[in-house]
């Protein structure tokens, strides 16, 4: 944990122009992206503040320990950058498949991953290498690159998994049995032709699901019953359009939402917006984000929990 504060004490002010809708000084984060032309960390001011030795990167996090977790589409590096990025956790895809699609570490230790391909799978993999859970994915299609992406474990033991073609969003448990879905082909949002691929899938406390809907340049929040409760789009923002291949998000602690605009070469490439579609503070750097973690706002560490 020291290793941790000690890296985030560093990340600085970030580059915004929005006011806050909750207090009268500018929003400030800092943040870890993985993107196509850069991953790694980006104090508050947008400089580098530490980068990975790879673009590209698909998912990632900065661990409580101070460590980073990274998943490219063919392996997984966890970093420590206070050790000249001694590497401390790898996996690489196996022969069988052509993509790894997403990577979280779990409390047990445990690193949860899956891959795309011929047989598309979840795992959960030991410290050691050795596969401790793994499961077949019905993703609906042979689309390796279009399987799935940002599958996380839920607290209850399950594991959220979205599937980009199948238009659905769908909660397994840990024999691979199908338990629920979340259809994202609603006719209330355009039906299939909307082309609303969930990318992001967010178990929410209230027991919501957040997805954000790439294609169809959407973030929906779903009800235990797949009702739509909340939702935002460029319909909200008609000049300005900060939508544009969302894949990554993250939910913070105030209940606004982050989301990463991956298709944005200009402009506005991450975006934080409110309960009320106020944007409160963007990103226009020239990194693209493919998947983001707020790790500081205004110099204190974030308090809310990425992916679930």
């Amino acid at each position: 944990m020291k290793c941790f504060l000690g890296l985030l004490s560093s990340i600085m002010v970030f580059t915004m122009s929005l006011q806050s809708a909750y207090a009268e000084e500018t929003i400030r984060h800092s943040l870890f992206i993985a993107g196509p032309n850069f991953t790694g960390i980006l104090d508050e001011d947008g400089n580098e503040h530490w980068k990975a030795p790879r673009n590209a990167a698909r998912d990632g996090f900065v661990l409580d320990n101070g460590h980073v977790l990274i998943a490219w589409n063919d392996e997984v590096k966890e970093f420590v950058p206070t050790d000249n990025d001694k590497v401390v956790f790898h996996y690489r895809k196996s022969a069988a498949n052509k993509e790894i699609g997403t990577v979280q570490r779990l409390p047990n230790g445990n690193t949860l991953i899956t891959e795309l391909g011929a047989e598309p799978k979840l795992m959960e993999v030991a410290p050691d290498g050795q596969v401790a859970l793994s499961f077949a994915l019905v993703p609906e299609t042979d689309n390796a690159h279009m399987q799935t992406r940002m599958a996380r474990k839920l607290a209850n033991g399950n594991y959220l998994v979205p599937h980009l073609l199948a238009f659905k969003v769908k909660e397994y448990d840990a024999t691979g049995k199908v338990l629920r879905t979340l259809s994202t082909d609603l006719e209330s949002l355009g039906g299939r032709p909307a082309e609303n691929w969930p990318f992001t899938a967010i178990r929410l406390d209230n027991g919501n699901t957040l997805v954000n809907l790439t294609h169809g340049n959407k973030t929906v929040e779903f009800d235990a019953e797949g009702k739509i409760v909340w939702q935002v789009s460029n319909d909200d923002f008609p000049k300005l359009k900060p939508f544009s291949d969302p894949c990554g998000a993250q939910r913070l602690a105030n209940g606004n939402t982050v989301i990463a605009s991956y298709a944005a070469k200009e402009g506005i490439k991450v975006f934080e917006v409110t309960r009320d579609k106020k944007i409160v503070w963007q990103y226009a750097g020239p990194y693209r984000a493919h998947e983001i973690q707020v790790l500081t706002t205004s110099g204190e560490k974030h308090t809310g929990t990425p992916l679930k």
